[in-house]
């Protein structure tokens, strides 16, 4: 393939997980490992993440291991909890560990814990794909964080964490443009509290429906901020794992 048609290829591949990450993810899994990764690997690691969310576990991981080491970590990092678990799974031994060498010791145990979530709890529903900054800096920093995003990627808040992760309180990404830049980001917060992540489901959207944004912060135990709970979580229906598939 030469490099203008490749360059087409992409474009339009990334346009396609943009509009319909769940389309592309099945459409994707009809081609060979090395063909899904000609059309992926020079795309930005926060487009992939939904379509790897979609994707079957052991193509998904398949793909994922022949990546840069760099832009996988990012990618599983940020899948839905259940989905990083499966695709750890199906990982080789080898693998397994090089990538657990580069992840984060706290996103491992997040991974371990996964296992004792119940089906629909609010640990088994979160994503760990979410922005976050300390108190003390500055909008300046959090704005400029927030133009790396993609525009279908860019979150309806920001969450606010001391330095060892506590969560304080969150900023409306909509807001940001009414606060000076130079103002730091614990001054100009809303004070919030998260959610355990054993909530148990039917508590969920009530949670939702008395929250003031469309995201619920989950902490664990220790209030450390260890992911995220959007609306449309809580209220698409899931369809069984091995059902989603055959559909």
């Amino acid at each position: 393939m030469n490099e203008p048609i490749r360059a087409l290829a992409n474009e339009i591949t990334e346009k396609f997980i943009l509009a319909a990450p769940d389309r592309a993810a099945q459409a994707l899994e009809t081609l060979a490992t090395h063909e899904i990764l000609l059309l992926l690997s020079p795309l930005k690691a926060q487009t992939l993440v939904s379509c790897f969310n979609a994707m079957q576990p052991a193509k998904a991981a398949a793909v994922l291991r022949r990546l840069p080491l760099k832009q996988a970590t990012h990618i599983l990092m940020h899948l839905e909890i259940t989905q990083a678990s499966r695709l750890m799974q199906e990982f080789s031994g080898p693998f397994r560990e090089r990538i657990s060498a580069a992840l984060p010791t706290s996103f491992l145990q997040i991974l371990q814990e996964s296992s004792s979530y119940a089906p629909g709890s609010a640990g088994c529903l979160m994503s760990t794909d979410f922005v976050a900054v300390k108190t003390e800096a500055k909008v300046a920093q959090l704005v400029d964080r927030l133009k790396t995003l993609p525009r279908a990627k860019l979150p309806a808040a920001c969450f606010v964490t001391s330095k060892d992760g506590v969560l304080k309180g969150f900023i409306r990404t909509g807001e940001l443009a009414f606060y000076s830049v130079d103002s730091v980001c614990g001054s100009v917060m809303t004070p919030c509290e998260g959610i355990s992540p054993q909530l148990a489901e039917e508590a969920l959207e009530e949670r939702l429906n008395s929250s003031e944004t469309d995201l619920l912060p989950v902490v664990n135990e220790k209030q450390v901020l260890v992911g995220v709970l959007n609306r449309w979580m809580v209220q698409t229906p899931k369809k069984p794992f091995w059902k989603k598939w055959a559909s």
